[in-house]
Formats: structure tokens, C-alpha cells, sequence
């Protein structure tokens, strides 16, 4: 709460950064990062590894220590991160509007511009900490893999991006966001928050759900604080986490 979190500890290269924190996790602070110049074996959801170019991204890890988010509610530091960090990238894009891809991918129209991976260490009904992983397309004008729909920070707006000074910018308003949640908790203005910032938020979209294999037009209704999210079919179907994907 005081506004001054750790200067973060940037390595030449790793494997992966949620792996170098959890291995210094018990002797960092709350708010501690660990970045990397080069990340060899990075993670995302549905265990997709991600492209970052060298030198021309961020990849980070961010240490969190909730007191008031237990483990049963876990998927409000989805929401707060995911919020924080497209915040963040809007004010850093001005005329761009940043969206959350459910539960957590930053998007910006149609295209992926953040990954972001959330790794609880639990301590029977409470999070003992929290490791943020998030990769973030900056300066990179060229993606190689085979990922359907990336972006970048300079592609979006022609703009070269300092990586530390944004680095920076990410880290103190994803701690500032979380911090005054857990100070006075409100769980109506964050799911309010959320689902402002929700990609497809508006309009009939095409699913396709892994359970059935049938592919639904459908409005998106609402994503609980639970994490689940449930479409407006008649009547209301309700999904977790890779239970139903959006069509691109």
C-alpha cells in the first residue's frame, strides 16, 4: 500500500520466469518481478508456449501475497490482473481500447497482444502466493509460430516502447490495483470492472464447446466471480474454464 514495490530482477535469459520466482519465492517481498531478456521454455494457458522475440518484449513474473483473497475465490485475481494490465496498455496506446479475452488473454480488436498465467500456492483455504506470469508483444514486428492472432505494442501504434519504463508502468498498477481491493474489498464495482473490459462483450458471437463439440452462436451474459462464464441461449448455459472456446 505504500506505492513502492522492489526494483525487479531482469536475468540475461530463462526457461521460464514463473519457475525462477517460485524458486525465491519464500525470501522475496509482495510485489517482487522477475524479467528476462530471453525466455527459452515459456508457458501460457492450455500449455501453449509463447513467442517472444529477444530483447524486444516483456516477460515477467510478479509476486503477490493476498491476506483477504482466499483459495475459493481465487479467480478475482484473474479478474484484478487482467484489468490492471489492459489498463495499463490502453494508457500506453492512447485511441487503442484494451480488452480481456475470458479469463485472463489481453486483446486488442481480434488480435492477442498479452498472455497471462496465474500459478496459486495454496495453504489449506487461503493462497499463500500468488506468481503472475504475463508476456507482452512489444516491440516485435515480425511473429514466426504458429499462433493465430498476435500483435504488438509498435505494430499497433508505429512506436518504439522503453521496456523498463513499462515494465514499471504494469507492475505498480497491477500491485495498486490489487492492494486497494484488498483493502476494502467490492466485489460488485470489480465484476462491474471486468466485464467492461470483456472482448465480445457485446453482440451474438460463435463458441465452440469442447464437452458437446457443437459449435453456438450466442450473445456472452455474464462470467461469475467464480470464473465461469454463461451464454445467453435459451435457456442459459453455463461453462468453466475450457469448457467452451470462442471462435476467431
Amino acid at each position: 500500500m505504500s506505492g513502492i514495490i522492489p526494483a525487479p530482477i531482469w536475468l540475461d535469459t530463462a526457461t521460464s520466469t514463473n519457475s525462477e520466482l517460485a524458486s525465491r519465492a519464500d525470501r522475496l517481498p509482495h510485489g517482487a518481478v522477475v524479467a528476462c531478456r530471453e525466455q527459452t521454455a515459456g508457458r501460457g494457458q492450455r500449455g501453449n508456449s509463447w513467442e517472444a522475440e529477444p530483447g524486444r518484449n516483456l516477460t515477467f513474473s510478479l509476486l503477490l501475497r493476498p491476506s483477504v483473497i482466499g483459495a475459493a475465490e481465487s479467480f478475482r485475481m484473474s479478474m484484478l490482473v487482467s484489468i490492471a494490465v489492459a489498463e495499463a496498455l490502453e494508457r500506453a496506446m492512447p485511441g487503442r481500447r484494451v480488452t480481456v479475452k475470458w479469463p485472463n488473454d489481453i486483446y486488442v480488436d481480434d488480435l492477442k497482444i498479452c498472455g497471462i498465467l496465474i500459478e496459486n500456492s495454496f495453504s489449506g483455504r487461503r493462497i499463500d502466493h500468488a506468481i503472475i506470469g504475463i508476456g507482452i508483444n512489444v516491440n516485435q514486428s515480425v511473429f514466426r509460430s504458429d499462433a493465430p492472432n498476435p500483435v504488438s505494442m509498435t505494430l499497433l501504434t508505429g512506436l518504439t516502447y522503453d521496456l523498463d519504463t513499462l515494465l514499471a508502468d504494469v507492475t505498480m498498477h497491477i500491485v495498486e490495483t490489487f492492494d486497494s481491493y484488498e483493502a476494502a474489498p467490492d466485489d460488485e464495482t470489480l465484476s462491474r470492472r471486468y466485464h467492461d473490459r470483456l472482448w465480445r462483450r457485446h453482440g451474438l458471437h460463435r463458441w465452440h464447446g469442447a464437452l458437446t463439440g457443437e459449435d453456438i452462436t450466442a450473445a456472452l451474459r455474464d462470467v461469475a466471480l467464480s470464473g465461469h462464464l454463461t451464454l445467453d441461449t435459451d435457456p442459459p448455459r453455463t461453462y468453466a474454464f475450457k469448457e467452451i472456446s470462442a471462435i476467431l
